[in-house]
């Protein structure tokens, strides 16, 4: 079953509003590791009037909007940081399950916001400082005009099925025995449709024919969304391109190699595979 949506409790916004409370959601990243607090069985979000109160300085703070009811903010803090008493920095990778998954997305959020803040201080074009945009999330130079939003990389990945198997891979540069589905960077030009072709075509070696969307999932390593579909197989043997993916091969329900993670797209179409074929699942 689908996921609730996230704006259900969180409520996106560039500027804060008078009403908010005193206490707020920081979401503060030291060189890409997340703060968080370390009360209770799980790793939390500090909820703060600043982080000032726990003696930390950020270099930049954004603004995220509500959660419900309480304000949010992202923040970038100096590389050097050390985490107070009663606190960690913690990769986001490791929080990955860890949080409660509309934490996680919101905390991914923030995550690309800060580092988007972070890179975009000067024009690209001309290298004068740039200056935030009043009403929505951009960055304008004063003296050219150009004008950048927070980048976002669209990436399909695809289950393709043959009657009772699907195609799995196992890449190149893993150091674990995970297999996973095909995936891959939309290129300048390139309908989703395309890229799943030729993603299937260059990865696997195999044709894919009757592409239909599956659903979609933000990922903040470091600013993607994943569009899941699915394909049924049309022609080809899979043979790996030896360079990103190590080996390809078809698997069934009842024998399926290490898997992702729950949370990530990849094993949500994997799950619905199995819960179609054998009503169990890995």
């Amino acid at each position: 079953m689908p996921r609730e949506s996230l704006y259900k409790r969180y409520v996106p916004a560039v500027k804060p509003v008078n009403g908010n409370g005193r206490l707020a959601y920081w979401l503060a990243f030291s060189a890409g590791r997340m703060l968080t607090g370390n009360g209770g069985d799980k790793p939390a979000i500090p909820l703060l009037s600043g982080l000032p109160d726990i003696g930390l300085s950020p270099i930049r703070t954004q603004y995220l909007g509500t959660l419900e009811g309480k304000a949010c903010y992202s923040a970038e803090l100096p590389p050097d940081t050390a985490a107070p008493s009663g606190f960690s920095l913690r990769d986001m990778r490791s929080l990955y399950g860890a949080l409660d998954e509309d934490l996680y997305l919101l905390a991914g959020r923030a995550l690309q916001i800060v580092a988007w803040d972070q890179t975009h201080q000067f024009c690209g074009r001309c290298g004068h400082p740039t200056e935030y945009l009043p009403a929505e999330r951009g960055k304008k130079c004063p003296v050219c005009g150009f004008t950048s939003f927070p980048r976002l990389s669209p990436a399909t990945i695809t289950a393709v099925l043959k009657g009772d198997q699907i195609l799995l891979t196992h890449y190149a540069v893993s150091r674990s025995n995970m297999y996973t589905i095909v995936a891959g960077f939309v290129e300048p030009g390139e309908t989703l449709e395309e890229c799943v072709r030729r993603e299937v075509a260059e990865e696997a070696g195999v044709q894919v024919k009757n592409i239909r969307y599956f659903s979609s999932q933000p990922w903040p390593f470091p600013n993607s969304l994943m569009i899941g579909f699915l394909a049924d197989y049309e022609s080809g043997e899979p043979r790996a391109d030896g360079v990103e993916i190590a080996q390809a091969a078809w698997f069934s329900a009842e024998n399926l190699p290490d898997v992702p993670p729950k949370m990530s797209i990849a094993r949500e179409i994997i799950d619905w595979f199995v819960s179609q074929h054998s009503g169990k699942q890995k």
